[in-house]
Parts: structure tokens; sequence; C-alpha cells
């Protein structure tokens, strides 16, 4: 017998297998069970507990290659169960997908949630591995929009590489940083400008240390010279490889002016299946993009959030300045409209980001679709009702960017007038956004 939390498995809700058959000695009755899983570098401490939230078993394991055979073996007690553990995508994210790889069902338990639990909790809340994993279990069957933990594919390939590349960019800005400070000390007035590796190659070679400490900051500014010109080619084979993982996605993100091979990445690797999300407005809820409402009696309003996911609320944003940085663009025609509609400068932009949010879904849904047809091509089937069938919402099929780079412009002042980006920009016709 399965209870069924959430209208679809496309949802974020998660469809979780809680209740099963117990014999008694009067008959049969079902009882819900869900085993909550504590994850720990060391060991894992699993509790199982039933629909009235009552402890029904405990297990301790060490971690190790055995792990996931004695887990199997204490869930098999209960029949059918639901897997419930905290973090499953940081520390428990090895057990969460060997459970999930070997045919179990598997809810992904966000730490603050568990947290609430044992907090409320009027009978022992003692910080412990055993009371953390039964909170972890409570809050499971408490809740019904926790996330469904799948199998890893291409998206989590993007998401990796998009982080490594992230961190090398970190990384090379600190380098950056140092080496400016150095040249400030041998060069009176430093170097002004963006370090450049030629350049400031250069200017050391020019330079002619006096004394033993000038000779040793030069040298200390070459190392870095060096550091920064290893990270710059590490960088750019980033850059390689990210375009490769974004191509043999099949995706088409790149099509929409101001998405790199980066942030393509960012993007598929954050989002992890569009059919996660139904519709555009919960995509945008996702990325940060849609406003929150904080009404209170009859005074209606919102305000700008910052929940949902950053990283892809960055990759947005990054979009949107690009677009806004050149002239004739439907992004920069759309921001001077809202301009001129009386919005500030801000409120334009969180416009233009939403308005992105809804085009970066549509593009997504419409390469998932495409996939799915393809699959069913070649197995010689029909398209049927999936994740990516059930989005609902329109996705139209024209661009809102146009693939030409035209000029940047050096300025976005409020005084320009609305026409005045369509005389410097590109000479081909770009379509007003609707």
């Amino acid at each position: 017998m399965w209870l069924i939390r959430g209208a679809t498995p496309d949802h974020l809700e998660s469809d979780v297998p809680t209740a099963v058959l117990i014999s008694t000695a009067k008959g049969e009755r079902t009882v819900a069970v869900i085993i909550g899983v504590d994850p720990h570098k060391g060991s894992h401490t699993a509790v199982a507990v039933d629909e009235k939230e009552q402890q029904k078993g405990e297990l301790r394991v060490r971690t190790g290659a055995d792990q996931l055979e004695r887990l199997l073996a204490f869930g098999a007690t209960f029949g059918q169960r639901t897997w419930a553990i905290e973090n499953a995508s940081g520390l428990g994210y090895l057990l969460a997908q060997q459970l999930v790889a070997a045919g179990e069902a598997v809810v992904d338990v966000p730490p603050k949630l568990a947290a609430r639990v044992r907090l409320l909790n009027t009978g022992s809340n003692d910080k412990n591995d055993p009371n953390d994993a039964y909170s972890v279990a409570v809050a499971a069957l408490r809740s019904s929009k926790l996330a469904r933990v799948q199998r890893e594919d291409h998206a989590m390939v993007a998401k990796l590489w998009a982080k490594r590349h992230k961190e090398l960019s970190r990384a090379r800005n600190k380098v950056a940083c140092r080496l400016h400070a150095r040249l400030c000390e041998l060069v009176p007035g430093g170097y002004a400008g963006e370090i450049y590796v030629n350049v400031v190659a250069r200017l050391l070679e020019d330079f002619v240390p006096e004394g033993a400490v000038q000779a040793a900051r030069h040298d200390l500014a070459r190392e870095l010279l060096e550091d920064l010109r290893r990270f710059d080619e590490q960088l750019r084979a980033s850059k390689r490889r990210l375009a490769a993982v974004v191509q043999a996605s099949g995706s088409s993100l790149t099509n929409l002016f101001g998405v790199g091979p980066v942030n393509a990445a960012l993007i598929i690797g954050y989002t992890a299946g569009v059919g996660r999300f139904a519709t555009r407005d919960r995509f945008a809820a996702y990325t940060g993009t849609a406003p929150i409402e904080v009404s209170s009696g009859n005074h209606e309003t919102h305000r700008l959030s910052l929940r949902g996911n950053r990283q892809l609320n960055h990759a947005i944003h990054m979009v949107a300045v690009t677009q806004l940085r050149f002239p004739g663009t439907e992004g920069r025609l759309y921001y001077e409209r809202k301009l001129a509609e009386g919005k500030t400068g801000k409120e334009a932009i969180r416009a233009l980001k939403r308005r992105l949010s809804d085009r970066i879904y549509a593009t997504l849904v419409k390469d998932a679709r495409r996939t799915e047809a393809e699959m069913n091509r070649g197995l010689g089937g029909q398209s049927g009702n999936d994740s990516v069938s059930s989005a609902a919402g329109s996705h139209p099929e024209d661009r809102l960017f146009e693939r030409a780079t035209p000029r940047p412009v050096k300025s976005l002042r409020r005084s320009a007038k609305p026409g005045a980006s369509r005389a410097s920009g590109p000479r081909r016709r770009v379509k007003s956004a609707s």
C-alpha cells in the first residue's frame, strides 16, 4: 500500500511509499515506516518510526564497504520503507546514491528542518545521533514537499565542473590581489588597471631592484606572476571543458545572448532537471527572481527575494548585466522600457531577471522535450506524459536574445532617452519584447 504525497513526481513533492502491511494476532494493519538516517564521516545512525512517530528500530553502522549491506538488511525487516537522509546532497551524498542505486526510495531532509523538529519535540531533546536520526524521520513523516533523491546524470557533471571553474576564478583573483600589493611596494603608485600576465611580466623585467629587500619583493612578485599564468591556463582549459559538457548535454542555452558555457553549465547543474518545476513561476521562486509577498491586512506589498538557489540567481544576474552592456538587444530595450515606465534602475533589473528566468525555463523545457522525442524515436516508441511533458505554461519559440554581439555601451544612466540605444545598435532588426 502506497501513500502518495503530492500530485505528480514532477513536482518537488516526494511520492513517498510510507504505508506497509504488518501482520498481527488480530490480522493485518497498515503502519507507515520511515527510516531516518543521521550520516557522519565515521558512522551512520538509522532509526525507523511508524505513522504514530513511534520508534520501531535503531541501527548504527560504521562507514565502510559493508555499510549498504547492513542498512539494507535492517530496512528489509520493515518491508516497504522510505529512507530519509539528512543533507543527502552533502555529508549523506554517497549513502543516498548507494540506496537509490539499490532501488530504495530516498528523500532529502534539510538539516534546519530536522533541527526544528528536535527543538519542538516534547520528549528527550538531547543532541545525540539516535535523537538526530529520529528527528530526521519525524520531519520526513510530517513533510509533504521533500525532494526525492534521484540518480545522478549529466547535470551533476556540469555542476561539478562549473564549481571547479568558480574555484579557479576565485583563486586567480586572490593571486592577482597579492600581485597588486607587491607591485605597489616596488613601483610608485603600483600598476593601475586589470592584471594581465604579459604586461606585468614586461614591468618586472624593466625593474631593477636595489638592495636585498627589494630583490626579495621582486622575486616574490615573479612567483606570483607564475601562479597567475598557471591559473590562466587552467581557466582556459576549464572553459573548453565546460563547452564540451554543455554540447554533450544537448542544451541550447548558449543560443541565448549572454549565456556562455560557464553560465550554461551553472544553470544546467543547479537546476538538476527542469521536470522538478511544474511551472515557470516555481522555477522563478527557486532561482530567487520572483518577489516575496509580505502583505498584512489591506496593505499588499512584495519585497526582493533572498531565497532560492543563489548560484542560479547569480548566473541569471550575469546574463542580465551582459545584456545591459549591449545596445539593441531585447534585454536592453526591455530595461529601458521599464525605466520609461518610472521604475528605478534596480527595479528594472529585477524585472529583467524575472523575464530571463522565464525564457531560460522555456529553453530548458524545450530541450528536455526534444531529448525525450529523440530517445523515443530511437526506441521506436511514442512520447508520453513525463516530467517534462507535464510542465505547464507557454513556451514561445521566438528567442529573447539574438546571436549578434553588438558593441557595448559605456554607461547606463537613467537620463538616456529610451530610443537612443536603437540608433547605436546593430543594423539587423530585432523583434520587440512582448
